[in-house]
């Protein structure tokens, strides 16, 4: 029988290999593995639990809230307040930061997530998911501001999402690869299932909106009308589509077996450039995606480089499987 590892015996072995891993940030990600554990069950309940439908509020997006992603938010917010591990945290649910409570000791790190990404998912039960983000906060920072979140990708020190499908899994990475667990629903335990997940450079499959075409800008038109071509056109071959709507459930399939993910600006709203948010989900999947071998840019730049100006900036993405995402990106600096 093969010999189950914990998320913990794995974070502390990690430290042990290559100490990286403060014993407070391994404690912060545990609190972070408990807290998608507890958005599972509330997920897997659906109609039984009444957690369904709308919340009857809108978030700082001006999206309408789904009950789950209320539930969700509070859930990651209770859960991390008390620990001693946060300054504060941020939330792509809420207009501004949150930080840690007085009665609570304060601890080095800055937590940002996307509490339950793909909500227009959830009342017809296809996958969703929580994207997480840790960031170390600033040297002599006393109390949390929201400029001390605006760092750049590149200055992450743990990401993860948690993917609430036919099995809950949390994909993590803090520098040193990629490594997916699986939840032991009986034991409620995380249990390592894939050790250093590699991005295929090249691949047969894309991931767009296709209903937004005709928004388009050219560079993203001219690659995705020659992959629709396909072994007649000029890539030679044919390619597949895939679109779930859930950013997680997407980079879970091209984490496993490769693909393009693309959400592009587009000429609907020219004064934005992007839908995604660079905090909550780019920066992230961007961190992850890297670290299994792929690329992650928004068209003329890697996405970790860039320099937030606000909290909920957008951001347009491509990101996955390495060769794919430097022609597109080629094919906007053109």
């Amino acid at each position: 029988m093969t010999k189950r590892i914990s998320l913990t015996q794995h974070l502390i072995e990690q430290q042990r290999l290559h100490n990286k891993i403060p014993s407070e940030l391994r404690l912060l990600i545990e609190v972070v593995g408990r807290a998608c554990k507890s958005i599972s069950h509330a997920v897997g309940k659906g109609a039984l639990g009444e957690v369904l439908g709308t919340a009857g509020s809108e978030n700082v997006q001006g999206e309408v809230q789904k009950k789950l992603d209320v539930i969700s938010n509070e859930i990651l917010l209770e859960a991390n307040e008390w620990g001693g591990h946060l300054a504060g945290m941020a939330s792509e649910e809420m207009e501004t930061i949150h930080p840690i409570p007085n009665r609570y000791p304060q601890g080095e790190y800055l937590l940002m997530f996307d509490p339950l990404d793909g909500s227009s998912n959830i009342d017809v039960n296809v996958s969703i998911g929580t994207i997480f983000s840790v960031l170390k906060a600033p040297d002599g920072m006393t109390k949390p501001s929201e400029q001390d979140f605006l760092q750049p990708g590149t200055k992450q020190v743990a990401a993860g999402y948690a993917v609430y499908g036919p099995q809950t899994v949390l994909v993590l990475t803090t520098g040193d690869g990629v490594h997916c667990f699986t939840l032991d629903r009986e034991m409620g335990a995380w249990v390592l299932t894939q050790r250093d997940m590699q991005i295929p450079a090249d691949t047969k499959e894309f991931a767009i909106n296709a209903s937004n075409a005709r928004h388009w800008y050219p560079p993203v038109k001219r690659y995705v009308d020659e992959m629709l071509a396909g072994s007649t056109g000029p890539r030679g071959k044919d390619f597949n589509m895939r679109w779930i709507a859930s950013m997680v459930a997407d980079v879970h399939r091209i984490l496993n077996r490769g693909g393009v993910f693309m959400y592009p600006a587009d000429a609907r709203e020219p004064d934005k450039p992007g839908k995604l948010r660079l905090m909550y989900e780019a920066n992230p999947m961007a961190f992850i995606v890297e670290q299994a071998g792929g690329a992650a840019t928004n068209g003329d730049q890697r996405i970790l480089d860039i320099q937030p100006e606000k909290l909920h900036q957008r951001v347009a993405v491509f990101l996955g499987s390495k060769n794919e995402v430097e022609r597109v990106t080629g094919y906007h600096k053109e």
